[in-house]
C-alpha cells in the first residue's frame, strides 16, 4: 500500500496525499477527503510523517554506481551535515531497481522529506517531476542544466573544461583527443563544449575522428584509449583529454601496456580529481571538483528549505556553483619538440 493507492481511492493527487500524511498544511475538504481514504484502506503511514510532526527530517539519498570513486566523499559531506542539522540519510542504490525510476519512486513512497537526485537521474525530468507531483523538494547534485523549480549543487563544468584544455594548449599541444562521457549527464555535454570553445579560441582545427564515445566507465576509457592509440605513432594525438578520471586512468593504462611514455609521449588530462587521480602513475593533471563540501551544500540547502517551509516561511530555490581548482601533475608534460606557448 502506498500513497499512489490512497490518492487514487481519495481522487486526489499523490502530493496530496503526501502533504496530509506529513502535516502539511492542505484544504481542509481534502483533508477530509484523504484521511477517509487512509481509514477505509487501512494505510498505515510510515514513520516519516511522525518524524515531520516532530521536527526531524529524512532526507532521500539515492546513488546510481557503487564503484564510483566520487561516492565515498560524497556519502562524508552528506553524513556530516545531515549531523550538524539533525536530519536523517535514507540511502537507496539505484542499481537494486530493474528501472532508476523505481529508486525515486520507492523514496517518495517512503515518506521522505526531500530528496537529493545524483547522476544521471539530476538530469531526468520524470525523477523531477515524481517528486515535484509528491510534494517533495527535489535537489539536483552535479548537473549542468539545473531547473528553474529545484535546487541544485554543481560547478562550472564548461569552464574547468575550457581551462583545462588551455593548459595542454599552452604546453604546446595542437592535436587533442577528446573521451566523452555519458551523454544522458550534462555535465558530459557542458565539458564536450568547454573543450571545443578552448580549441576555436586557439583557432585550432578539431578532426571528428579525435572526438571518442566514454561512458564515464574505466572499460570504456579502455575501449576508447584503444581507439585513439592502437595507430601507427605518427598517427597518434600528442594529448587525450578524458571527461572524468576513471576514463583517463584507462587511457594512461593503454598506453603504459604499450610502451608509450607519458607525458613524454602523450600527455593525458581527467576530470574530477577523483581518488584515482592521485593513486595512478603519473599521477593524474585533471579538474578538481569538491564533492565533500558540494554534498555537505546540497543537504544544507535543502534542510533549510525544509525548515523555510514549515516555518510558513518562502522557501528558497538555490543553484549553489562551487569553485573548481585545476590540479597539474606528472601526466601533462609540452608536447615533444614544441615550446609551451
Amino acid at each position: 500500500m502506498t500513497v499512489h493507492d490512497v490518492a487514487r481511492h481519495a481522487g486526489v493527487s499523490s502530493m496530496t496525499v503526501s502533504r496530509v500524511v506529513n502535516g502539511t498544511k492542505v484544504r481542509e475538504a481534502l483533508r477530509v477527503k484523504v484521511e477517509a481514504a487512509i481509514k477505509e484502506l487501512n494505510y498505515v503511514p510510515n514513520v516519516a510523517a511522525r518524524a515531520a510532526r516532530s521536527g526531524s527530517m529524512r532526507l532521500g539519498v539515492l546513488f546510481s554506481n557503487p564503484r564510483s570513486s566520487n561516492l565515498g566523499d560524497f556519502l562524508m559531506g552528506a553524513f556530516q551535515q545531515s549531523g550538524r542539522e539533525g536530519s536523517q540519510l535514507v540511502i537507496e542504490p539505484v542499481a537494486a531497481h530493474p528501472n532508476a525510476i523505481d529508486a525515486v519512486r520507492k523514496l517518495v513512497d517512503a515518506g521522505v522529506d526531500g530528496i537529493i537526485l545524483p547522476p544521471p537521474l539530476c538530469d531526468s525530468l520524470e525523477a523531477l517531476d515524481i517528486v515535484w507531483q509528491a510534494g517533495i523538494p527535489a535537489l539536483s547534485f552535479s548537473t549542468a542544466d539545473p531547473r528553474s523549480h529545484s535546487s541544485a549543487v554543481l560547478i562550472d563544468d564548461f569552464e574547468g573544461a575550457r581551462a583545462i584544455t588551455r593548459h595542454l594548449i599552452g604546453l604546446g599541444h595542437r592535436d587533442i583527443a577528446f573521451i566523452r562521457g555519458d551523454p544522458k549527464h550534462s555535465p558530459a555535454l557542458r565539458r564536450e563544449e568547454g573543450f571545443r570553445a578552448a580549441l576555436a579560441e586557439a583557432r585550432l582545427t578539431l578532426d571528428p575522428s579525435r572526438v571518442v564515445q566514454g561512458m564515464f566507465t574505466y572499460r570504456s576509457g579502455l575501449d576508447a584509449g584503444r581507439h585513439l592509440l592502437d595507430v601507427e605513432p605518427d598517427a597518434r594525438p600528442t594529448a587525450i583529454f578524458a571527461s572524468n578520471d576513471d576514463m583517463a586512468a584507462a587511457v594512461a593504462a593503454v598506453a603504459l601496456g604499450m610502451g608509450i611514455k607519458i607525458p613524454g609521449e602523450l600527455s593525458i588530462a581527467g576530470f574530477d580529481d577523483t581518488p584515482i587521480a592521485s593513486l595512478m602513475w603519473p599521477q593524474l593533471t585533471t579538474v578538481h571538483q569538491p564533492i565533500t563540501e558540494m554534498a555537505s551544500r546540497a543537504v544544507e540547502i535543502i534542510t533549510d528549505y525544509l525548515r523555510r517551509r514549515r516555518g510558513a516561511k518562502e522557501p528558497t530555490v538555490t543553484h549553489h556553483v562551487a569553485p573548481f581548482e585545476l590540479m597539474l601533475r606528472d601526466s601533462t608534460g609540452p608536447v615533444r619538440s614544441a615550446t609551451p606557448a
